[in-house]
């Protein structure tokens, strides 16, 4: 825990971050209520224009009918799979073994609502046609995360979507987009949002992720869905007297960055690119299909803290600030490329995978 601590103090200590935006500190919140009017009354209870207007734009942007602001993603998907198990009379829905819900929820789905998961494909690779084909159980909503964070941002092939979505609604399937990462996964895709989200009955996005506001979530749908996701975000206790900290940032972000996110990816294959030249290192994918990629590196998490942790010290570059086991012999961490990438001075770039590599070639020796 020690070296883990000491890693994010000499990351957080660096001239220049290579992933994200900027740092989640005040400063953060003051440069965006500047741009605000001052006389901008709060929402009070789920009403009001400062909810009404994000909601309405952010409606229009994933072309759907309606969409409802929430304050967590965790509370909006679970209200989504809750709607879809109530319209259909049964208590199971289908998703990624290494999906949100599953992992990092404290089995809120089950504990909440007494709906049972069909976990689909294997843990490493993201749901097919041939998955969805092949399962036995009965599900009133099928799940499909846009990227699989979890295994590095992988993406389905557009027409694989298509194929599963021409088969959900052939079934009478209810198909729900975890869209926390969406605009990360246009550029790949060459589609607008409303385009992706045409294939989906519900569609969630995170608006502090790549947006990169200060917390919350849009979910979206028909308005006959929006009306009964307000009555469960009361019944959840989401429903806070004012949520507009939090919605008037997530505007102001998604504004500044919703056509920045080709810039990103093309930023991300660059720097896996430079990973992969290295040592020791694969990415996965080896070729990002987003902004967002994972760093496996051929040693223990014990001995790639120090070096990291001596990079940052030696270039004033910090590639990450935590490290993450994946067996006794290898470790990784998650790059999300925002802002932050286009300020590193090339030359830098260069130098600290210069260090790098030359340091992991030394412990792989050694």
């Amino acid at each position: 825990m020690g070296a883990q601590k000491t890693l994010l103090q000499a990351f957080n200590q660096t001239t220049y971050q290579v992933a994200g935006h900027s740092k989640r500190d005040i400063r953060q919140l003051q440069r965006i209520f500047q741009e605000v009017d001052g006389d901008l009354a709060a929402d009070v209870y789920g009403s009001g224009e400062v909810i009404d207007n994000f909601q309405n734009k952010m409606a229009k942007y994933l072309g759907k009918e309606s969409a409802v602001f929430f304050p967590s993603g965790t509370m909006a998907q679970q209200i989504a799979m809750r709607i879809w198990c109530d319209a259909k009379g049964i208590r199971k829905v289908a998703y990624h073994p290494l999906c949100h819900l599953e992992i990092h929820e404290e089995d809120g789905l089950r504990k909440l609502h007494q709906i049972e998961p069909v976990l689909l494909a294997d843990k490493d690779r993201v749901i097919s046609l041939a998955d969805v084909l092949g399962m036995n159980e009965e599900i009133a909503c099928l799940l499909l995360e846009l990227p699989q964070r979890e295994i590095g941002g992988q993406l389905p092939p557009y027409e694989e979507l298509e194929a599963i979505s021409h088969y959900c609604r052939e079934k009478g399937i209810r198909l729900h987009m975890d869209g926390a990462r969406l605009l990360e996964t246009l550029p790949y895709y060459q589609k607008t949002a409303a385009e992706v989200c045409a294939l989906f009955d519900s569609v969630y996005i995170s608006v502090y992720k790549g947006i990169g506001g200060i917390a919350g979530a849009i979910l979206a749908g028909d308005a006959a869905f929006t009306k009964e996701a307000i009555v469960w975000k009361r019944r959840h206790g989401g429903d806070l007297i004012s949520l507009y900290p939090y919605i008037i940032p997530a505007d102001v972000c998604f504004e500044a960055r919703k056509d920045k996110f080709a810039e990103y990816y093309e930023q991300a294959k660059e720097l896996a690119g430079l990973y992969n030249q290295c040592h020791g290192i694969s990415t996965r994918p080896t070729v990002p299909v987003s902004n967002m990629f994972h760093v496996h590196i051929s040693l223990p998490k014990e001995r790639l803290e120090p070096i990291l942790l001596a990079v940052c010290e030696e270039t004033g570059v910090g590639l990450s600030h935590y490290v993450r086991e994946v067996d006794e012999a290898t470790s990784y961490y998650e790059v999300s490329l925002g802002d932050r990438y286009a300020t590193i001075p090339k030359e830098k770039l260069q130098n600290v995978f210069q260090v790098l590599d030359q340091k992991l070639r030394e412990a792989l020796q050694a």
